[in-house]
Order: C-alpha cells, then sequence, then structure tokens
C-alpha cells in the first residue's frame, strides 16, 4: 500500500477540498483520498504506486499547486 503526501497551495475551503478531491479521483486506482485546506494537506492511498505526475496534474486542474512531501 502506497501512502503520499503533498503540499497543496491555493485551498481556502470546502468547496477547494471537493475540487481536487474530485480531480485525484478521475487518476486511478485510488483508494482513499484526504484533502484539508486547513493545513494545504493531501493525502494519498493506493494499493500500488501513485503516479506523482498525474496527482500534481490533477491538482493543477484543480486550480491549485501541489508538491509531494513524503
Amino acid at each position: 500500500m502506497s501512502v503520499i503526501e503533498y503540499q497543496v497551495t491555493g485551498m481556502t475551503c470546502g468547496h477547494c477540498e471537493m475540487s481536487v478531491r474530485e480531480e485525484v479521483g478521475k487518476i486511478g486506482p485510488i483508494q482513499r483520498i484526504d484533502v484539508s485546506a486547513a493545513t494545504g494537506r493531501l493525502v494519498v492511498t493506493a494499493d500500488g504506486p501513485v503516479d506523482d505526475a498525474a496527482v500534481v496534474a490533477a491538482v493543477d486542474e484543480a486550480g491549485y499547486e501541489a508538491v509531494r512531501l513524503s
């Protein structure tokens, strides 16, 4: 199981969290997506490897910027 954490800049509310969750949810077999505007964190949990470029692109598509932390 892969658990990858990202710092996301620009999120301010629940709608921001929902936008990020929806876009990241489109990229593949992800088990869980935790997003917090308060902390600026995105945690992606998957059974297999996570494509960092796809996650960063999905967050960008939602209108924010992500950097992998772990």
